[in-house]
């Protein structure tokens, strides 16, 4: 080939490979999730029932039994929604089990495009994607889901007004809330990405954090599976904070290069 370049049909053929290993992951995924899909439910309930507690005394934090919602049940409204839920649950934790696997055909897919000494971070970006990736779907179960639902189910809740949820709606916001998080959770990688392109720079990126503001709001109005105000918010505080961690580490990325190409 001219300048080593592929025909336009090697590359159809090279991602019909990569989308194909990633189906298949995602399948075995699913079917090992659907077996364990009511343990999975069960856990998906924590953020119902227990509440993060904040102390200055030890022990600093701890979970603790929501009172006003001890008596809250789920309910399924259709015939097919029980059924319906466990699919779902095992599709998100097959997509969280086949996460490295699917980091890697990306990175496969698009690495005869990088340079030689490009091509070193396949493990550093694996690696971090996925722990981003856990820590922000750890974040939202354990401190953003049990705030989230704590508050907006006692809210008014009295001898009038009865919290009843259906199984397959609450499954849909935990997921989602989740899921969510686990994306924003990869923007300081993103950023990493640009500044290595040249597409933008710590500079640009400092200079314009008030628009990142407005931003955050945006993909927080975006992502959140709700429209209220409040949940908003809890996502895009977490978005502004991840802008400043990138921003802080494209600006040593950077300072890195300069002394490897001074050497």
């Amino acid at each position: 080939m001219e300048d080593g370049k592929l025909p336009i049909t090697e590359h159809l053929g090279e991602l019909r490979n990569r989308i194909f290993i990633s189906l298949a992951t995602l399948f075995i995924g699913f079917l090992i999730a659907f077996n364990f899909s009511e343990e999975i439910f069960n856990i998906l309930i924590f953020p119902l029932k227990y509440n993060l507690v904040l102390s200055l005394e030890n022990p600093y934090f701890q979970f603790v039994p929501q009172n006003k919602l001890e008596d809250t049940k789920l309910v399924f409204l259709a015939p097919a929604e029980a059924l319906w839920m466990s699919i779902k649950i095992s599709i998100v934790s097959a997509i969280i089990l086949g996460l490295p696997v699917f980091l890697y055909q990306i990175w496969k897919f698009i690495s005869p495009g990088l340079l030689k000494h490009e091509k070193k971070y396949i493990l550093p970006f694996i690696f971090s994607s996925t722990a981003l990736f856990l820590v922000g779907t750890s974040f939202c179960f354990f401190i953003v889901l049990p705030f989230a639902i704590s508050f907006l189910l006692s809210y008014k809740v009295g001898d009038i007004l009865v919290p009843m949820l259906s199984v397959g709606m609450y499954i849909d916001f935990c997921l989602k809330f989740i899921l969510a998080f686990g994306l924003i959770f990869q923007l300081p990688i993103v950023i990493i990405f640009l500044t290595k392109m040249g597409i933008v720079s710590p500079e640009f990126l400092a200079k314009n954090r008030k628009y990142a503001i407005l931003i955050a709001f945006i993909l927080a109005a975006i992502l959140t599976p709700t429209p209220d105000a409040f949940n908003q918010i809890l996502m895009a505080v977490p978005i502004y904070i991840l802008y400043e961690a990138g921003v802080w580490l494209s600006k040593l990325f950077k300072r890195k290069d300069a002394i490897a190409k001074e050497e």
